[in-house]
């Protein structure tokens, strides 16, 4: 079986975030930039059954700037056996549809049986791509799962709904996402990280994907405006002189609170 996991570079989330107010982007000089958690978890789903079943072959795949090749190669040594990274100067702020074309052509490119992904990136925080992907590349999904079970032919698990818990499966190939409840990634080891520097690791363009964005068919965000977060105001103080009960069901009521 071959597993492709979609990983991603993101800004530390325990760092300084900034947003760059003349391109809309992030500015990623602003501060460390490490492997998405949530990917590391997809990771630790395909590592792990791959370590039960012989045979499995796990790939990661990312579409990040050259300056992520590290970021990329630490997928390598946590125990991936392959790496592919789509670079391209002219995918810089790609929004959510080009972004799931572009892996879409990428997976073609590569092959799999089964794709995993986080739910969500921690900075774009879109959610969307996952079944995006499984559109574009017309296979089942199965996404937000909190359980996962890969089996011959068959992936399952559970995703948690607001009544419960919905059992949900799907053939091979297929698309999977899972949420922040599966296990924490391996750690990598001094072993893994000097093996990870004789892997396979393939740099693809737009041309060797055949993406074209001139496209007339493809649709593409415009950013009309953009501006600072306001900085945060003071908050309301309530003195308790005898009536702060009354003041404080006040600002409640007020505000829409209760």
């Amino acid at each position: 079986m071959k597993i492709v996991v979609l990983v991603k570079e993101v800004p530390d989330t325990y760092g300084d975030r900034v947003l760059d107010l003349e391109t809309g982007l992030a500015d990623r000089a602003a501060g460390e930039s490490v492997l998405d958690e949530i990917g590391e978890r997809a990771l630790e789903v395909a590592l792990s059954y791959a370590d039960a079943t012989p045979g499995t072959e796990v790939v990661v795949l990312s579409m990040a700037p050259e300056s992520a090749t590290a970021t990329v190669r630490k997928g390598l040594a946590i125990g991936a056996a392959s790496a592919v990274h789509v670079v391209d100067d002219a995918l810089r702020g790609a929004d959510l549809g080009l972004t799931a074309e572009v892996l879409a052509a990428a997976l073609t490119r590569v092959g799999f049986d089964l794709v995993i992904t986080g739910n969500q990136s921690t900075d774009g925080s879109g959610g969307v791509l996952p079944a995006m992907l499984a559109e574009l590349l017309d296979v089942p999904q199965a996404t937000s799962l909190n359980v996962v079970e890969i089996g011959d032919g068959t992936v399952s698990g559970e995703r948690a709904t607001d009544g419960g818990t919905m059992r949900v499966s799907a053939s091979l190939p297929a698309v999977i996402s899972v949420t922040e409840r599966l296990p924490d990634a391996r750690f990598p080891n001094f072993k893994g990280i000097m093996a990870a520097k004789k892997k396979p690791f393939e740099v693809l363009s737009l041309a060797d994907l055949g993406v074209d964005l001139a496209r007339a068919d493809v649709a593409r965000s415009i950013m009309i405006s953009i501006a600072a977060k306001p900085p945060r105001s003071a908050g309301t103080k309530i003195v308790d002189e005898g009536n702060a009960g009354e003041k404080l069901a006040e600002f409640l009521i007020q505000n829409r609170l209760v």
